[in-house]
Parts: C-alpha cells; structure tokens; sequence
C-alpha cells in the first residue's frame, strides 16, 4: 500500500469526520473534545485500524508540529490578550478587566494548589495502591503529582474558543476566568517540567556542553525579547514571522537539550517574544490553523492509542472520582478567595465552571507524561477519559447557571 494512503485515511478520520460530527451536533461541544471522543470509541471497540497503517507516522509529525505551535501560541497569550473571531468573521481583542495582580495570582494559585494537593494525595493513598494504577517507574510521589497537575490545569485554548460563544452579560465573568487561566497555563508548563526533571526518566540527560550551551541559548532568547520589546519603531512582518520562527526552533531546541519536552520550549519561546511585534503578523491565526487543522490528529490518536483492554466502566468510575475531587476542590478554592472581590456566588461558580474545562491541555500533559512512564495505562485511559467529560460539560453547567442569573455584575472590571 502506497504510504501516502494511511495519511489520507487519518485526515478523513481525524479532521474531516470530527469536523462532519460537529456540524451535525451544531457545535454544541468544542471541536477538540470530537476526534479524542472518535479515537477512545475506537480503542474502546478495539478497531483494527493497524492494518490499513493508522495511525500514520506522517500524521503522527504532523499532529505533533500542531500541538508544538498550540503551545507556542498560548506562551503568547499569556502576554498579550488573546484575539477571537466573533460569529460575524470579525476579530476583536478580548479587553481583559482591570484586576488587582496580588489577588489574581493569590486567586489563582490556590485554585490550582488546591486540587493539585488533593489529586496528588488521593493518588498517593488511594490510586496508585492499585496495580492497575502503578506506572512502570513506581507509585511514588513523583507520579502521584503527575496525576495531580492533570486535574488541576485548565484549558486555555478551548477556554478561548467558549468565550466566543458568550453573550455581553456572561462575558465579564469570562475574562475573569481566562486571566486565571492564563497563571494557570503558564504554571502547567513550569509543573510539568519540574516533574520531568524530577522524575529523571526517559531524558538520558547528563550534563555538559550541549546543556550549557542550551542555558545560553535560553538567557540569549529572553534578552533578545527584552531587547526587542523597547525597540520601538514597526517591523517588517516577514522579519517578524523570521523571529518569531527563530525563538519557536530555538526554544523547542533547547528544552529537548535540557532533557524535558519540546512542548514547554514552545511556550517559552512564545512566552518571550515582545507581543506588541506579534499583533503585527496576527500570528493567533497560527493557533486557530493548528487547532483545526493539524492538532486533531494528535488528539485523535491521543485517544486511539489508549489500550482498549483498560476501557470500561472502572476506568470511567476513576474519571469520575478524579473529576469530583477536582471540581470539587477548585470549586471550593474560588469561594474561600474569588479573583474579583464582591462576587456573588453564583458567579464564583460560573467562573469555577469555566476553569473546570480540562480540554487539550490536560490531554497534551497526560500524553506526555505516559509516553515517559509517569502515568499507568488504567490512569492515562481515566484522565483522558476526564478531559473529556470536563470539557464537554463546561459549557452547558455554566449556561445553566447563568441562565438564572438576574442582571451582570458590575463590579467584575473593577
């Protein structure tokens, strides 16, 4: 069989289906969540989709080179707000609100050490007692954090796309959210990093010129991004989309030297380049191809790749105690301290209900963390399984809370 026709066959069953079932449901779930659902069905019925070369190494490349620039795009947005194309076609900046940056991060870093505590320590405990649960390095606490930033991470592309769906009164209470779930992004990366070091798997990493040399690169990167961001006069947009290729290889480059993954080089890289340059190239409409043009097939085989034989109503009963100790605990996090003070309740669990979106970035960690021994087929079947559910369920119970919500409240922007 001629290698291009597996290829094929992956873009007409991990983009173009996914794409025909969203339509039909009338968009009603992220797109996201449709080709990671469509590969669990198929790992769960056990489809012999080997045969005819699924999935493709080809779009095995691909998917990745998609998520590499989803992480690349979402280290921008934590420096500038991201754009979002409205249902007319046209693309307006959400205005973030003016919030006070003490209680944002203090809001937002209990939010996320609340459930990361709690699933890392149910994991420890609980879960990883089970041999289904025990990765191939060990139940230790090292793989029980791993379970623990899966459940507390929010997902800030998928949070982008529902803010677009918002009518003007609920979209206060949205930028409320997405400023917490920028802190949250970025806290993913610096987490999962840490793990991966801290692990010291799969890395073969040993200290010498090629560190050093990957440090420098990194100090190099971050004083050019400073440097560039006083540089005042417009630049070319060919020099800009010419930088911006640079810090993404080099970032990318020097994350994998260092002995972590190429996905938190990217968001780095994204991270440094001066924002005011990249509005220039509306370089958002990079994450926008990705999201639907090449990621899928990562998500798509994210969730083919799952072991059938682990599917069934164990590994959904653990989604489902791990998604409760997550919304739970977030839930809770935001009514001991909201970000916004005066909030009503109702709106601290809209807000809640928004940051309990798991999406891709849960995906991306869980994936990255199984590939290197860190997570157990049972448990990578449970968060995927959990990404899922959280995601699909976030727009609906946050529309049905602010369904009985009377009038906006006010003082969100002050």
């Amino acid at each position: 069989m001629p290698s291009v026709l597996p290829f094929l066959y992956d873009i007409a069953l991990f983009i173009g289906l996914p794409w025909v079932i969203w339509m039909a449901l009338r968009r009603t779930i992220p797109l996201a969540v449709v080709p990671i659902l469509l590969g669990l069905i198929l790992a769960t019925a056990r489809v012999p989709l080997k045969s005819i070369g699924l999935p493709s190494a080809l779009g095995d490349e691909i998917g990745f080179i998609g998520v590499i620039l989803l992480a690349f795009t979402a280290g921008l947005e934590t420096r500038h707000p991201p754009v979002i194309t409205s249902k007319d076609g046209r693309s307006k900046t959400v205005p973030m609100p003016t919030l006070k940056p003490l209680r944002i991060v203090s809001a937002a870093a209990l939010a996320l050490a609340l459930p990361f505590a709690a699933g890392a320590l149910i994991s420890r405990f609980r879960l990883l007692d089970n041999v289904a649960w025990l990765p191939p390095h060990g139940a230790n606490w090292v793989s029980a954090s791993a379970i623990g930033l899966c459940i507390a991470v929010s997902a800030l592309p998928v949070l982008v796309g529902l803010l677009r769906e918002l009518t003007p009164e609920e979209q206060p209470l949205g930028f409320v959210a997405l400023s917490v779930a920028l802190i949250d992004d970025a806290v993913l990366w610096l987490g999962l990093a840490a793990i991966q070091l801290a692990a010291d798997v799969g890395t073969n990493l040993h200290w010498g010129s090629t560190q050093a040399l990957a440090i420098a690169c990194l100090i190099l990167l971050g004083a050019m991004g400073w440097l560039a961001e006083r540089y005042e006069k417009p630049v070319h947009p060919l020099l800009a989309w010419t930088i911006a290729a640079v810090f993404l290889v080099g970032g990318a480059w020097c994350s994998a030297r260092l002995g972590i993954h190429e996905l938190i080089g990217a968001f780095a890289a994204g991270a440094l380049l001066p924002p005011r340059w990249m509005r220039r190239i509306h370089i958002e409409r990079l994450g926008q191809i990705s999201l639907i043009a090449m990621a899928p097939l990562f998500f798509g085989h994210s969730g083919f790749n799952v072991d059938g034989r682990v599917m069934g109503w164990a590994a959904i009963g653990a989604a489902l105690l791990l998604l409760v100790v997550s919304a739970v605990s977030k839930m809770g996090a935001l009514l001991i301290l909201p970000p916004v003070a005066g909030l009503a309740p109702r709106e601290r669990w809209g807000i809640g209900t928004l940051l309990q979106c798991k999406g891709l970035m849960e995906i991306v960690a869980a994936t990255v963390l199984h590939k290197q021994g860190l997570l157990s087929e049972f448990a990578y079947a449970a968060l995927v399984t959990l990404a899922v559910i959280s995601t699909t369920l976030t727009s609906p119970l946050f529309r049905l809370l602010m369904r009985k919500r009377t009038a906006p409240h006010g003082r969100v922007a002050s």
